[in-house]
């Protein structure tokens, strides 16, 4: 396994990351938990072929993932060689609060001391409405006293919100997403590593979207490569870039995944410059329906219009209908999917009267749900 530079952490990992996310489930609903059996061997086969950084949340797999993850870390005799990585998501005005994600993250996960701890999915407005003034503080006191080894970031925001949270030099590492169909935080990954932050790469395979079959993709696609292992090698491909993560469940992943991260070199530069004049043609067209800008949010109903219109427009261009069919259904279902759906729309015009595209918003919304609902 190929091995990088965590920043300026003094860590070096292994270039493939396990994301504790899908780990294999048993029960339904509110009451599934992690399948012991089968995730446990999973995490140990990853560690076997050269896997050394993992990453887990508090909510992860019915908030089992990091119980599961500490079981797997406690029957693994090569234990300090494995840089563990969680997340706190609590930015209220309780302390309490926050100290208690803590203290159970330890707890759950097994260890005296987290590794890489995360502020969980923030934004600039986060960091400047309750980091900085107050849960810094918190963070801060943990690291003094020992129990928190590397304050990081998780995040979702534009790439100028990245590059002011890089500019406050808080942080020693950032977990985030890139891939083949979203290249918009490139210059800001960038500025990360030039700044000594370590840059751990989340939805390689774009949550899925890249892992089902794609007549449009295929023609991106090296010749032998397949379409996910492609969008793999693309973000391995970025000198930038320190760790892909990776959801595995099943050994049959981990043991092509950790081929793939095995390679020196992931993609060469005429490959790569290949599929970057390709993606870049379809990204185009993708513009052309809608550019995200969002100046037709906030919808008065809730409607999250950038969010239906992106899923729409990739599975147009892109030809991935089933995971915008599956993102589609979870709108307004799980945290990372807010917003109503596009049924919720009451034609009142206000998007279209603010969309500087002059887009059709209302039918085009109809339209998508209409096709984004089909079965």
């Amino acid at each position: 396994m190929i091995t990088r530079k965590l920043g300026r952490t003094g860590y070096n990992v292994s270039q493939l990351g396990f994301g504790a996310m899908r780990l294999p489930m048993t029960g339904e609903g509110p009451d599934a938990l992690v399948d012991r059996d089968k995730a446990i061997p999973v995490i140990h086969r990853a560690f076997e072929l050269g896997i050394t950084y993992i990453d887990t949340a508090r909510g992860y797999c019915n908030e089992d993932s990091q119980r599961a993850v500490g079981e797997a870390l406690e029957s693994w005799p090569d234990r300090e060689n494995i840089v563990v990585s969680t997340k706190n998501p609590y930015f209220g005005m309780d302390e309490s609060v926050w100290w208690t994600n803590l203290e159970n993250s330890l707890k759950r996960l097994r260890v005296d001391a987290l590794d890489i701890y995360h502020y969980h999915g923030i934004t600039w407005k986060i960091f400047t409405d309750d980091i900085e003034p107050r849960v810094s503080r918190w963070m801060r006191s943990a690291y003094d006293q020992g129990l928190v080894k590397h304050i990081c970031f998780s995040f979702h925001d534009t790439c100028d919100a990245l590059i002011r949270l890089i500019d406050t030099g808080h942080f020693e590492s950032v977990t985030l997403q890139y891939n083949m169909l979203d290249r918009s935080l490139e210059d800001g990954i960038a500025h990360a590593a030039e700044n000594g932050l370590g840059v751990v790469v989340m939805g390689p395979v774009g949550g899925g979207r890249l892992a089902e079959p794609s007549g449009v993709l295929a023609d991106v696609t090296p010749q032998g490569y397949t379409i996910p292992h492609t969008a793999l090698r693309f973000v391995l491909s970025n000198p930038h870039v320190t760790v892909a993560l990776s959801g595995m469940s099943t050994m049959k992943q981990v043991v092509e995944n950790c081929t793939v991260a095995g390679d020196e070199i992931a993609l060469t530069t005429e490959e790569k410059e290949h599929m970057s004049s390709h993606l870049d043609r379809l990204g185009n067209m993708a513009d052309l329906y809608c550019t995200g800008c969002g100046y037709c949010m906030p919808c008065p109903e809730g409607v999250n219009i950038p969010r239906i219109f992106q899923l729409y427009n990739q599975a147009r261009v892109y030809d991935i209908w089933d995971s915008s069919r599956t993102s589609y259904a979870n709108l307004g279902e799980v945290e990372w999917e807010k917003g109503k759906k596009a049924d919720r729309c009451i034609q009142c015009g206000k998007c279209e009267e603010a969309c500087p595209q002059n887009i059709a918003i209302r039918s085009q919304l109809q339209d998508a749900h209409d096709i984004l609902t089909r079965i």
